[in-house]
C-alpha cells in the first residue's frame, strides 16, 4: 500500500487538501474503509462557474480524473503499475449546484484484473461513471480506462521476463 493511502481517512484528506481541488470546491466526502468505494462532490461556487452560470466542464471532468485508478494502488498492492491511460467525457445537462461522483471497484472486477495481468500482460479495465445533480439527474458521464500491468520485478519473478507484451 502506497505509504500516502494508509487508511481511508487519510486518503480522505490528503485529496480533499489537493490544491487544484481546493481551488474548484471539490471535496472527497467519503471513502470506504476497504477503499472500494469513494464519493466526490463539488458544490457550486462563483469560482467555478462558466459564462453560462454553470459547472465549468473542466472542473467536472477534475472531479472525476485520478479515483480508479488511486483506489487501486490500495487495492491491489505494490506489485502493480497503475495509470490513468484515457478519459473522455460527456456533457448531457448543464450542472448546477452540488455535483456528486462515486467510484466503485467490485471483488469480481478486482479478481477479473488479476486473472489478467497473472501472465505479465497489461490489462487496460474501462469504467463509465455518472456526475448527478442533487436530484439525481446524469450531469455528465464519465469514460476512464485505467492501465494495470504487474511491475517487472513482479514479472521476472514469475519467469514471464521483459519481454511479456
Amino acid at each position: 500500500m502506497s505509504y500516502l493511502f494508509k487508511s481511508a481517512g487519510r486518503f480522505r484528506r490528503l485529496l480533499s487538501l489537493y490544491p487544484p481541488y481546493l481551488g474548484t470546491g471539490i471535496s472527497v466526502r467519503h471513502v470506504s474503509p476497504d477503499f472500494k468505494r469513494v464519493e466526490v462532490v463539488m458544490k457550486q461556487r462563483f469560482y467555478n462557474r462558466n459564462a453560462y452560470g454553470t459547472h465549468f466542464g473542466g472542473s467536472l471532468y477534475s472531479m472525476c480524473d485520478p479515483f480508479y485508478a488511486l483506489m487501486l494502488q490500495p487495492l491491489l498492492g505494490r506489485d502493480y503499475l497503475i495509470w490513468d491511460r484515457g478519459a473522455c467525457i460527456d456533457y448531457r445537462k448543464p450542472g448546477r449546484g452540488t455535483v456528486t461522483a462515486v467510484f466503485e471497484w467490485s471483488d469480481d472486477q478486482l479478481e477479473e484484473i488479476r486473472t489478467r495481468t497473472a501472465g505479465g500482460n497489461k490489462f487496460e479495465p474501462e469504467r463509465v461513471l455518472d456526475i448527478t445533480d442533487a436530484e439525481g439527474d446524469c450531469v455528465a458521464r464519465v469514460h476512464k480506462t485505467i492501465y494495470v500491468r504487474q511491475k517487472p520485478r513482479v514479472r521476472q519473478s514469475n519467469g514471464d521476463g521483459p519481454g511479456v507484451k
